[in-house]
């Protein structure tokens, strides 16, 4: 057993390590930390030393991780989840529920998941909550690493083997300026409203992915005159006349929909759902099963919200 230990290294070495290779960079990872960077760099010495082989290369600017590095870095992270499930495990039986919650959200559910956070936190005080956002690209790179304990997915990855659990409608809306000629009290066809000039998301948003596809099923293709990085900006671009748009419908419920109008637009809205997903196998720890059911339990409430509301119509 010791000789076994000797070559997994210290705690800290493993903590140094991953942030590491998160970062990609000593400097970094000694500020993440509040280590000196020479400490830094002593303590992996040490660790790749009881490896006995290294763990990273450097190349110009770049650390590059060996293959060697790479399982070092899967196990130390599963070594440090194992203490944090411990540490949780041994509060709840004290009566508590203590530990960090790790979520990871696609952009546009950072209108909603805070709602949920809000009273979760409220009722488990002694619960630290790690939230991370990014558009769907990066996310599915994050799901890879099995950083989180859970991904808010709409659109969930079809090749990942994943469990999800249902929490809330995704539904995205077509809108217009409250000014825009286009009327809101009878149906218009999809391929009229194709025509107007359309302001889209990026690539790698989650919710351009959803409307493409949708787009591709109807035979339809979208008149893009601008790429915009954020809901919140397209809706001043859409404000300002300067296109149409498809937005998710708690966006605007959430998020406001002022200078905005909802459209009945055939074909549309598209139906989606939001998901609490993670990777199938992996051990949910104390706080992260007690979030799930606590979300899960607040699914009715939510539907409600989000569905009696609506955008005003001209």
């Amino acid at each position: 057993m010791g000789r076994l230990h000797a070559r997994i290294g210290t705690i800290r070495q493993l903590e140094i390590l991953i942030a590491v290779y998160e970062h990609r960079s000593i400097t970094a990872a000694a500020k993440v930390l509040h280590l000196t960077q020479p400490t830094l760099s002593m303590q992996l010495r040490k660790l790749a030393d009881s490896v006995g082989t290294p763990l990273y290369s450097q190349i110009g600017k770049r650390l590059v991780f060996t293959e060697a590095g790479e399982a070092a870095v899967k196990t130390a992270r599963e070594v440090l989840e194992s203490f944090d499930r411990l540490e949780m495990r041994l509060a709840d039986l004290q009566g508590m529920k203590a530990g960090t919650l790790r979520l990871a959200a696609v952009t546009t559910a950072k209108y909603l998941v805070p709602h949920l956070l809000g009273d979760f936190v409220h009722e488990y005080p002694g619960v630290e909550v790690d939230f991370d956002i990014g558009n769907r690209r990066q996310m599915l790179a994050s799901l890879a690493e099995g950083l989180s304990d859970f991904f808010v997915f709409s659109h969930p990855p079809e090749d990942a083997e994943m469990e999800l659990h249902r929490f809330a409608p995704n539904h995205l809306v077509p809108v217009v300026s409250q000014d825009h000629p286009l009327p809101s009290d009878r149906l218009i066809s999809l391929e009229r409203f194709a025509q107007e000039p359309y302001l889209a998301r990026e690539s790698g948003s989650g919710t351009q992915f959803a409307i493409d596809k949708h787009c591709r099923n109807q035979g339809i293709s979208l008149n893009v005159r601008m790429t915009v990085a954020s809901n919140e900006a397209i809706k001043h671009c859409v404000m300002s006349g300067l296109g149409v748009s498809i937005l998710p419908r708690h966006s605007l419920v959430l998020g406001g929909a002022e200078g905005l109008r909802e459209l009945q637009v055939e074909h549309l809205p598209i139906e989606a759902e939001w998901y609490l997903a993670y990777l199938k196998g992996k051990q949910l720890s104390v706080v992260a099963q007690t979030f799930l059911d606590y979300v899960l339990a607040q699914t009715p409430s939510v539907e409600v919200m989000l569905e009696s509301a609506f955008i005003p119509k001209r």
